[in-house]
């Protein structure tokens, strides 16, 4: 797709297949209020001097009070924080009530339970279209050792919680299996009976492994996103691990893309296969996705919502 030829969402999803962590951005207003917004573009820049940037949106209700401060911070969210993540994103009024906190050397706030975080003079602002870079040197910082929340494509993710998972199923008999979407489409295969498409899983990365499988079913190009189901089959024995994953644009060699609301009558040819698509259904009309873990019967979602990180 040539540049002419997207629009401003189409390039935001391109620049979210590049998966990142996910931070607080805080400072002081003028009158000694703390304020502070989501954001998940930002960098280290340099060790010597320890410098760092951040950008920040030109339309954000915080643009005055952070281009004019003299410091602010950066806390590297940790994976339990979603809900902190949430919060500031969402135009709440008092985002610091429903967080643990304290205020650093320069006055920044500094939230409990990050990943990290660094609390900066500001050193340059840098006007870049339709954002600003706000260029950081790090006075104060801490790293708590706590793994980091993750971001792309639209969705939280935990690595260190799908790398548990995947370690668990492994010691067993797995089948791999994939929600493919597409504009709000997923493909399914069969005619009258359908299914998810799946393949067995072997030594080696179970994403890498279907993805092979996925663009030799279908002939597209697959990226393979996150954890969506984990299970144990009682009826087969084996243990389940299903992605979600996104197709590119083209015709399907095999399967064909559908819309998961309309499949309520569809012949399944599992009653976890049906589940999935109807669990899916619901999820993309909310725009807060699970990860499921469980068996055929029984088990729990745990939230992975797709609210967009941003200032």
């Amino acid at each position: 797709m040539t540049l002419q030829q997207a629009d401003p969402r189409a390039l935001r999803d391109a620049f979210g297949a590049f998966a990142t962590g996910v931070t607080v951005v805080t400072a002081q207003d003028a009158d000694g209020k703390p304020i502070g917004f989501t954001a998940n573009s930002f960098t280290s820049v340099s060790l010597d001097p320890p410098l760092l940037l951040v950008c920040l949106a030109k339309t954000s209700r915080n643009y005055a009070t952070m281009t004019g401060a003299r410091h602010f911070a950066v806390n590297v969210l940790s994976e339990g924080q979603k809900d902190v993540s949430n919060t500031f994103a969402r135009p709440v009024e008092d985002r610091f009530a429903a967080v643990d906190w304290q205020v650093g050397a320069a006055g920044c706030p500094i939230l409990g339970n990050v990943s990290a975080w660094f609390e900066c003079a500001t050193e340059k602002l840098v006007e870049a279209g339709d954002h600003v870079i706000l260029m950081g040197r790090i006075e104060a910082f801490e790293n708590s050792g706590l793994n980091g929340l993750g971001y792309a494509r639209g969705g939280y993710f935990t690595p260190i919680l799908a790398s548990k998972a995947v370690s668990a199923a492994a010691e067993g008999n797995i089948e791999l299996g994939a929600v493919l979407e597409r504009h709000g489409e997923v493909l399914l295969v069969g005619d009258d009976v359908f299914s998810l498409p799946t393949c067995d899983g072997k030594d080696g990365s179970p994403a890498d492994i279907l993805r092979d499988y996925l663009e030799e079913l279908t002939g597209l190009s697959v990226t393979i996103g996150f954890l969506y189901s984990v299970y144990e089959g009682k009826s087969d024995g084996k243990q389940h691990i299903v992605y979600r994953a996104f197709a590119s644009e083209g015709e399907p060699r095999n399967g064909r893309f559908l819309k998961p609301d309309t499949l309520a009558k569809t012949h399944f040819k599992t009653s976890s296969t049906a589940d999935i698509v109807a669990r899916f259904a619901v999820e993309s009309q909310l725009g807060n996705f699970g990860v499921y873990f469980g068996d055929e019967t029984v088990g729990t979602v745990r939230s992975v919502p797709t609210k967009a990180a941003q200032p």
